[in-house]
């Protein structure tokens, strides 16, 4: 059994020695450790591994020695960054809020840099945590605030509580329930371990993941604008695209009044997303909804809950299997992408579909040795597919759909069109290899099966619709 504890360390010599021993003493093995006083002066993160038992017992001796409690309060400097708008008097309302509680600026620092909004730094000298904490949540209230004292630079400042702050934020740009702080604080420090042993500093990861969920906050609501195009195929077939700023596409096949929908987004645009697809298909309540999903990545299958019937590779349900039983999908089971997914699935409020509503129709291959195998085909109104199983350079499971007569093809993730990103659906992208060291599983082996999708293609007018960017024209001639 595993576990791991958010510890309150004291900053003194021995305090981390006096945790090592309280486990030692009940014969757990501490499997990972983070501690970067850069970031925060006394968060410490253990990742333990023990019997039921012996992990109690160790929660009752670290309450007993404090460590899982919060800190006395300490002076200390904390550096905070204020984003203003940029016209006069803003930052009074900031220093008259400095001044109702009672804090010390320390250093100021702020410059005009052509936007609309103005980064103003301030050093505040703070004695009371908690006075600390409501100045924060109140000032939340005027403009988007950042504790920045992680940030490697020639000033050092004490910070005990970036990693509370840094969660809080997160947990109150989006709206997520207070459940989610523990799940966002452990798997942000994972990343931030990770990355920071590949030689990236804290400051670009954290501010990697704020801007992240900035991005899906900001694309909530009134302003959830898809880009919505519809692309004919016959007189009684067409296909119509949706494609979000953040998340996957979702493309809808209307074929001779049949319909059906290739992935689909994130969970956080689950009331945007439904009024769109009543607005395109007016009977949506009353029709039976089946959906195939390209591959179980979380972007992808956000909103699954909403369809009756999944249809997808053997692989594809069994990861959803897994997740069904509380263990880790495929991603996670990469160390490198797994606290990555597991950020998103905490912002985005994704839950696991019910696994009995996935059907696999197609026998996978036992050992797959091309990049590309054919499993089978799907009939779908005039369409007829045939459906490929990549190798798993992207994610294992993962298929591509090629209609020959038509000219169709649903390339997922491991075709898309880079090219036709939207301006915010490429500032989203950038996030996750950063995150993520790369989206594709195998790098290598994903740019084969690219090229395996064009090897199959005949000769004519093709459309290919990637699950990210607008769909992509080609024209293939054979020299003869």
């Amino acid at each position: 059994m595993k576990k791991t504890y958010i510890t309150t360390m004291p900053n003194h010599i021995g305090a981390f020695l006096k945790a090592s021993e309280c486990f030692a003493n009940l014969g757990i093995n501490i499997t990972r450790v983070s501690y970067n006083k850069a970031v925060d002066s006394h968060t410490l993160f253990i990742d333990a591994e023990g019997d039921e038992e012996q992990l109690k017992k160790a929660d009752a001796m670290l309450s007993e020695i404090g460590y899982l409690q919060t800190p006395k309060s300490e002076n200390s400097i904390v550096l905070l960054e204020f984003l203003l708008e940029d016209r006069p008097g803003s930052v009074t309302d900031v220093l008259r809020l400095i001044d109702q509680y009672r804090l010390n600026i320390s250093y100021i620092s702020s410059q005009e840099n052509g936007t609309d909004y103005q980064a103003f730094k301030m050093g505040l000298f703070v004695d009371d945590e908690n006075n600390l904490k409501a100045f924060i949540e109140e000032t939340q209230k005027l403009c988007r605030i950042r504790v920045l004292d992680y940030n490697h630079s020639e000033k050092v400042y004490d910070n005990s509580i970036f990693y509370q702050s840094f969660v809080s934020e997160l947990v109150q740009c989006i709206g997520l329930p207070s459940s989610k702080r523990d799940e966002l604080l452990v798997n942000a420090n994972v990343v931030m371990q990770m990355l920071d042993e590949k030689g990236l500093s804290p400051y670009k990861t954290f501010e990697s993941i704020s801007r992240f969920a900035h991005l899906l906050a900001e694309c909530r609501g009134a302003k959830f604008a898809p880009r919505i195009t519809h692309h004919p195929v016959t007189d009684n077939t067409e296909i119509i695209l949706i494609e979000p700023a953040c998340g996957s596409n979702t493309a809808i096949l209307v074929s001779m009044g049949q319909v059906l929908f290739f992935d689909c987004g994130y969970a956080l645009y689950h009331e945007e997303m439904e009024k769109i697809f009543h607005d395109l298909l007016p009977d949506f309540d009353n029709m039976k909804k089946t959906i195939c999903v390209t591959h179980a990545d979380v972007d992808h299958c956000g909103l699954l809950s909403m369809f009756d019937e999944i249809l997808a590779s053997e692989p594809t349900k069994e990861c959803f299997e897994l997740e069904a039983e509380g263990k880790d999908g495929y991603r996670e089971q990469n160390p490198l992408h797994k606290p990555y997914v597991n950020i998103c699935k905490a912002l985005t409020c994704y839950t696991t579909p019910d696994p009995s509503k996935v059907k696999a129709l197609w026998t996978s291959p036992k050992k797959q040795t091309e990049p590309l195998t054919q499993i089978g085909f799907f009939d779908f109104g005039e369409m007829h597919f045939e459906v490929y199983q990549g190798k798993g350079g992207h994610l294992k499971g993962e298929t591509v759909w090629i209609d020959y007569a038509h000219h169709v093809v649903f390339s997922g993730d491991i075709y898309i069109n880079l090219h036709g990103l939207t301006k915010e659906q490429s500032e989203y992208n950038q996030y996750a290899p950063v995150l993520m060291t790369s989206v594709d599983t195998d790098p290598a082996l994903c740019a084969l099966e690219r090229q395996a999708i064009l090897q199959r293609l005949g000769e004519g007018n093709w459309q290919i619709f990637g699950a990210h960017g607008m769909k992509k024209e080609i024209k293939i001639q054979i020299e003869k």
